[in-house]
């Protein structure tokens, strides 16, 4: 996060357009927000665009506004979100959702700055910054035919790639307590104190596949359900209480009529090597690195066990 914040220092002063990708509720929009803050351009608008919120036929209108009489209903001219963010930042989320027609016209406003309102023959130049955000694979979707390439290299120039909750556990304590202050002060519940140690140890274990959204919430529900003074594991939802926190193991049942020792050592070697497979997307390097094993001898066991 240092490093993200540090690249935002750098890029702030510069109008060059910035493509920010990672989990949904990893907080992709606090980085825009931070981005438009740190520029010359703070002081104008930050306008924001759900492209996957808004109809494929009404997208193109809603971006760059139409003409009186455009098509049916438009019973006047209105201008869109990109006149609305003039001298400021247009953050378009989830781009990757923009329909092809759409794309065709963004690649346009970002070459040329400059854009035609729907049903209208004159050109309008524009002075704003785009960043854009989505939680899908871009470079995937242009492979797979529904992404244009060019608008994708437009798009990346500066990259910011946002981790998962899971792939930063040394911040989810900080996270906590900040979400704690900030949901005591709006609920009034002054006489909390914050959280036991098993509690912080549970949510620091958890996966957390809603990321940081789902950690502000599980926080929020603590705090207006919870007895207080401290909040403890029972305050947190049953589903993460189940699941013990990293390097902890549930006590092992041994049925009546016996166990294979040895097929179950390997299946539970198994499902490890799979869980920091795809912790790490698959980096061999890492993943050995969280097993505690050299590469060269992951490779060989994920050979040998035909993973």
């Amino acid at each position: 996060m240092r490093e993200i914040l540090a690249t935002i220092g750098r890029v702030a002063a510069s109008s060059c357009t910035v493509l920010v990708t990672g989990p949904s509720g990893t907080g992709k929009e606090l980085i825009v927000a931070a981005l438009h803050d740190a520029s010359p351009r703070a002081s104008q608008p930050l306008v924001a665009v759900n492209c996957g919120a808004i109809p494929e036929n009404l997208v193109e209108s809603e971006l760059f506004g139409h003409a009186k009489g455009a098509f049916t209903g438009a019973h006047a001219a209105r201008q869109g979100r990109v006149a609305a963010a003039e001298g400021g930042t247009l953050f378009l989320d989830e781009v990757g959702e923009l329909p092809a027609p759409v794309q065709v016209n963004l690649l346009r406003l970002l070459q040329q700055r400059e854009y035609s309102p729907v049903g209208d023959s004159r050109t309008v130049k524009c002075n704003i910054r785009v960043v854009a955000a989505t939680n899908r694979d871009l470079e995937q979707e242009v492979q797979n035919g529904r992404f244009r390439e060019d608008l994708f290299y437009r798009l990346d120039v500066i990259h910011v790639r946002v981790p998962a909750l899971r792939d930063r556990a040394s911040d989810i304590e900080l996270l906590a307590m900040h979400f704690f202050r900030t949901c005591v002060e709006k609920s009034g519940r002054t006489e909390l104190q914050g959280f036991t140690s098993e509690a912080l140890e549970i949510m620091t274990g958890y996966e957390w596949p809603g990321n940081v959204r789902a950690l502000e919430n599980v926080v929020e529900r603590a705090v207006l359900l919870g007895p207080g003074p401290y909040l403890t594991a029972d305050d947190l939802p049953p589903r993460m209480r189940h699941e013990l926190p990293s390097g902890r193991m549930a006590a092992a049942a041994l049925p009546e009529g016996g166990i294979d020792l040895r097929s179950a050592v390997e299946l539970y070697e198994n499902e490890l090597i799979r869980k920091a497979l795809e912790k790490t997307g698959r980096n061999k390097n890492r993943a050995a690195q969280l097993l505690g094993v050299n590469r060269t001898t992951l490779v060989e066991m994920i050979k040998r066990k035909g993973l």
